[in-house]
C-alpha cells in the first residue's frame, strides 16, 4: 500500500489546518484523534471522509479490534502515513496511530426532533473544550437528549472536546445557536428552564425536573448573561459550604444531571 511521506501532500496540509478553529470553520470539517473516538464516530454514522493510519503506533485496548472496525466500514478511504506525518496530524501529545477527517454536520434548532419530556443542557459562552467534552460524557451517562451551545466561545467539534467526551459527542445531538434563539426555542416548546447561578434563590433539589427540562449553565469566568434573567426562567443554586463561591461548569452540570436522573427514575 502506498504510504504518504511528505508533509507537503495536499491532503495532509488540508488536514493539519483542522487543528485550528479557523481551519475547521473554513472547511466545515474536523479531525478525530484516537482509536476509541474514531470507532464511536463510525458506529454513530458520523460523516467520516478519510482515516490516516500509522499502523506501528496503534496500541492499547482498542487496537485489538481496530483493524476489524476499519474493515467493517471499508468504503471509507484508509491512508497510510509515516510517523512524522502522523505526529503532525495528531492533536496534542498522544499519538495512537489513527486520525480521521470528518465533515461537521450542519444542524440547527429547527432540525431538532425531541422525545416526550426531553432533558436539554444549555451552555452559554463556555470557552474550554475540555468542559464541553466532560458535560457530554455526563449527558451520555444519564441519557440527556440535547446540548445547545449558546453564543459559544469554542466550537463543539474542537478535537479536544471530542477527546474529552470520549466520543460520546457522536451519539448526542449538539447544536450551536445564539442565546436569544435558544430562549425562544425553549419557551416555544414549553420547557421548564432552570438557570444555574451563584446567587440563585431556589435550591436545585426543590425543582421538578421530570417534565421537559432545560438546565442552563454559564461560562467559566462570568456565569450567565443577563439575557437569562427574565420571566419564565427559574434561578437555581447549589449549596456551597466552603470559601469557593462556585464549581467548575462541568461539575455543576454533573450534579444537576444526576439530580434529574434521580427524579426521573
Amino acid at each position: 500500500m502506498e504510504v504518504i511521506r511528505s508533509l507537503q501532500n495536499a491532503q495532509i496540509k488540508s488536514a493539519v489546518k483542522l487543528r485550528d478553529r479557523r481551519g475547521r470553520m473554513q472547511q466545515g470539517r474536523t479531525i478525530i484523534d484516537g482509536l476509541r473516538e474514531i470507532r464511536r464516530a463510525l458506529q454513530s454514522s458520523f460523516p467520516i471522509e478519510s482515516i490516516f493510519v500509522f499502523p506501528e503506533a496503534i496500541s492499547g485496548p482498542e487496537s485489538a479490534y481496530f483493524e476489524q472496525v476499519l474493515a467493517d466500514y471499508g468504503d471509507i478511504p484508509i491512508l497510510h502515513v509515516t510517523r512524522e506525518v502522523m505526529e503532525k496530524l495528531a492533536f496534542g501529545q498522544r499519538v495512537e496511530g489513527a486520525v480521521a477527517v470528518a465533515k461537521i454536520p450542519e444542524k440547527k434548532l429547527t432540525d431538532v426532533v425531541l422525545p416526550e419530556c426531553p432533558l436539554v443542557v444549555v451552555i452559554e459562552q463556555v470557552e474550554k473544550p475540555g468542559n464541553v467534552g466532560a458535560i457530554l460524557r455526563t449527558m451520555d451517562a444519564v441519557g440527556a437528549d440535547l446540548l445547545i451551545s449558546a453564543d459559544g466561545r469554542t466550537d463543539l467539534f474542537n478535537p479536544n472536546a471530542i477527546r474529552a467526551s470520549l466520543g460520546t459527542i457522536f451519539s448526542t445531538t449538539v447544536v450551536d445557536a445564539t442565546s436569544d434563539e435558544t430562549i425562544a426555542f425553549l419557551k416555544d416548546n414549553q420547557f421548564q428552564i432552570y438557570a444555574a447561578r451563584v446567587d440563585g434563590s431556589v435550591p436545585y433539589t426543590t425543582v421538578d425536573m421530570k417534565p421537559a427540562t432545560a438546565l442552563v449553565l454559564g461560562s467559566e469566568a462570568h456565569g450567565l448573561s443577563d439575557k437569562w434573567d427574565q420571566a419564565g426562567i427559574v434561578n437555581i443554586h447549589l449549596p456551597m459550604q466552603g470559601i469557593a463561591d462556585s464549581l467548575n461548569v462541568s461539575t455543576t452540570a454533573a450534579v444537576l444531571l444526576y439530580e434529574s436522573l434521580r427524579q426521573r427514575s
